[in-house]
């Protein structure tokens, strides 16, 4: 039966490569469908008054019968609120509908308060750079600026010099005896650091950032180069003492979103930093995703964990961030390996765009079925904000490269 299924797989990769065509790729009918998302939520946010800026987008559930967006408070516990004001930041940029300045400005103005109170853990880089880091993108303003510097200092804070990393979840140090948790989302992060440090901010910010993804690289993957979702260090003796999982199947498997972070991550290192040890691990990272996908999924969208009995259950959040990934690291290597990235990057993003995966007029959300936290039986078969994040902003990618 194992045979039967590889050699169908296998099949369906070949078909899937000879069919293979950059020309039918329509980014700028994709940026519009966005766009029109993007007006139709809006609408149901304001809901015949005003906006709650206080009040982010998070999911649609697919038990839920309303076609607009759950919305959450603008906390820094609530680590999803920066990218809602990151699409709107996004889409202004696609389309040029002033309309968007307005919401952007307000949502991402929800979050200042974030940087300037006690750390609450590592995700105030994705609550930050998301929002105020795509708004500085698009009007240069230097207070944003400001707010990103004060946020990258109070990320730093949770940098432990005794194990060269940033400590993920200050909540779970004495629940789950972890008394230094590192997990593999805490890559995207020291994107804040990085910028941080070229703009102004602590040169030192570059050099935590740097050890981070160091340690990381050492500790954090198996030997085929999948990860661990979180590894545990000894705070005493710097050690690592095991890899575990949080929010994928079991300790040895590949949970799908945790690797698109790695890809995602090491690539944002790389271009930072341009040493070579980072482009490979890159590399290395995103091979063995490609592999896996190849034997453990019908298209080009993965299963929520790539070791998990059900292989029924999709997670397009993942594909996002892979395809988003793709399309920046196949510009820093060439040949084959430039092509191959870059085809996979297509392949997901036209995927993505048809029927089985779009939300269309169900929702206003981009995409559906996408996964939050399958052991905790969270968000299961979802739309999720973030998919629809960094699927935006993989389009725009693409339609930087002509695609």
């Amino acid at each position: 039966m194992k045979t039967l299924r590889l050699f169908l797989c296998l099949l369906l990769g070949l078909i899937s490569t000879s069919s293979y065509s950059e020309s039918d790729f329509r980014v700028d009918d994709d940026l519009s469908y966005c766009h029109r998302q993007v007006l139709r939520a809006l609408a149901e946010l304001r809901n015949g008054g005003d906006y709650d800026f206080t009040m982010e987008p998070r999911n649609i559930l697919s038990t839920d019968h309303q076609i607009g967006w759950n919305v959450r408070k603008a906390t820094a516990e609530e680590w999803c609120s920066g990218f809602w004001p990151g699409i709107l930041w996004m889409d202004y940029i696609a389309s040029g509908d002033t309309v968007l300045l307005r919401p952007a400005r307000g949502y991402t103005e929800s979050l200042r308060g974030i940087a300037y109170r006690p750390i609450f853990d590592h995700d105030i880089g994705f609550l930050m750079m998301c929002s105020y880091g795509k708004g500085y993108e698009v009007t240069r303003n230097d207070d944003y600026r400001q707010v990103l510097l004060a946020s990258a200092d109070s990320l730093a804070t949770l940098f432990n010099p005794v194990v060269g990393t940033l400590l993920s979840w200050p909540r779970e140090v004495k629940p789950r005896h972890w008394p230094h948790n590192t997990i593999m989302d805490n890559m995207i992060n020291l994107d804040l650091m990085f910028w941080a440090a070229k703009h102004g901010g602590n040169p030192l910010l570059y050099d935590l950032a740097v050890t981070h993804a160091m340690t990381t690289m050492r500790h954090h993957f198996r030997s085929d180069g999948s990860c661990y979702h979180v590894a545990v260090y000894d705070t005493i003796s710097g050690d690592f003492i095991k890899g575990v999982t949080h929010q994928g199947y079991a300790d040895y498997s590949m949970w799908s979103r945790g690797q698109s972070w790695a890809i995602y991550g090491y690539t944002m290192v790389y271009r930072y930093t341009h040493k070579q040890v980072f482009l490979d691990f890159a590399q290395k990272v995103t091979d063995i995703y490609l592999k896996r996908l190849s034997e453990t999924s019908d298209d080009m969208i993965p299963v929520w964990d790539m070791d998990a009995p059900d292989r029924n259950v999709k997670d397009a959040s993942a594909a996002c961030v892979v395809a988003d990934a793709l399309l920046e690291l196949q510009g820093y290597v060439k040949g084959e390996k430039q092509q191959r990235y870059r085809e996979a990057a297509v392949k997901m993003l036209k995927q993505l765009a048809g029927k089985r995966y779009r939300s269309g007029k169900r929702n206003v959300s981009f995409l559906l079925h996408s996964t939050g936290h399958h052991p905790a039986g969270s968000e299961i078969d979802a739309s999720i904000i973030y998919a629809d994040y960094y699927y935006l902003e993989a389009l725009l990618r693409a339609k930087a490269l002509n695609l």
